[in-house]
Order: C-alpha cells, then structure tokens, then sequence
C-alpha cells in the first residue's frame, strides 16, 4: 500500500522515495556539469580538504578497486590530482585541480539550487522541521559528510 487513509504516506516510504527524487536531480545536474553523479561525489567530497585514498573510500563507501577506478577517471579529466601524503611516503592524497575546483564549486551551487528547489512549497517552519529531523536521520546513522554545508567548506 502506497498511502495511508490520509493520502499521506509513511515515514520509510517518504525517505526511500525522496532518496529517489535527490539522486535524480543530483544525476542531472552531474550529467550537464560532464561528470558522473560519482564524480560529483567525489568533487563535493574534495572541496574542503584533500583525502587519503582509504579514508576517502570509508566516505565514499567505496571498496579500494572501485575508488581506483574513479580517481583514476577524474583525474584523466583533469579534475584531480593525486600528490604525496607529507606523513606517510607509501600513501597519496587526493586534492581537486584549479580546474576541478572551478568545477566542484559550479555543481555544488546548482545542485544546491535545484535541491532546494524541491522545497519551493514549503514554509520555513516546515524547512526547519524537515532539516531537525533528516539532522537527527544523518547523525543517529553516522553518515559520512559526502555533502557539507556552505560554511563547513
């Protein structure tokens, strides 16, 4: 059953369906930038730090071979960069290029208009009320910062 009586529908159903929607538009917006919605990922990730290639699969969620693979790509496009980890000779880091800056600061803000976007009908309690309880959804789960606040960049 879709809906409840009520027309509305039920907690589970409402944050499966609007993962749903998010990625969707998250995907359209990487596609018109020339990026995957990974890379979009991985370019929103880097904005506010360069990472280690392990600590930057736990937040991607990505097994070693497939983070490989993916900044291996990005950097062929000249996205980013791999440079050597001043504390660990064996390791590299991964830090977006000037033109990958460019770029991750470019998808961030439409991705950023095009999710609020879905809001539109919303009043600010409702967009408070919203943000408290995905807040608490994100933290109570210990979901990594794959995407940060403006003032946390």
């Amino acid at each position: 059953m879709l809906k409840n009586d009520d027309g509305r529908i039920g907690a589970v159903t409402g944050l499966v369906r609007s993962a749903f929607l998010v990625n969707a538009v998250y995907g359209e917006s990487a596609r018109e930038h020339g990026v995957t919605a990974q890379q979009g990922q991985l370019l929103c990730v880097l904005m506010s730090r360069s990472y280690g290639m392990s600590e930057l699969g736990a937040v991607l969620g990505l097994a070693k071979s497939s983070l490989t693979g993916l900044v291996d790509r990005t950097e062929r496009n000249g996205l980013v960069r791999r440079e050597a980890d001043e504390r660990d000779t064996r390791a590299v880091r991964v830090a977006l290029t000037a033109k990958g800056a460019r770029l991750a600061e470019e998808f961030y803000t439409e991705t950023c208009r095009r999710v609020d976007g879905l809001l539109e009908n919303f009043d600010a309690a409702d967009r408070d009320a919203l943000a408290r309880l995905l807040g608490r959804v994100v933290l109570d789960n210990d979901v990594p910062a794959v995407f940060l606040e403006r003032d946390e960049r």
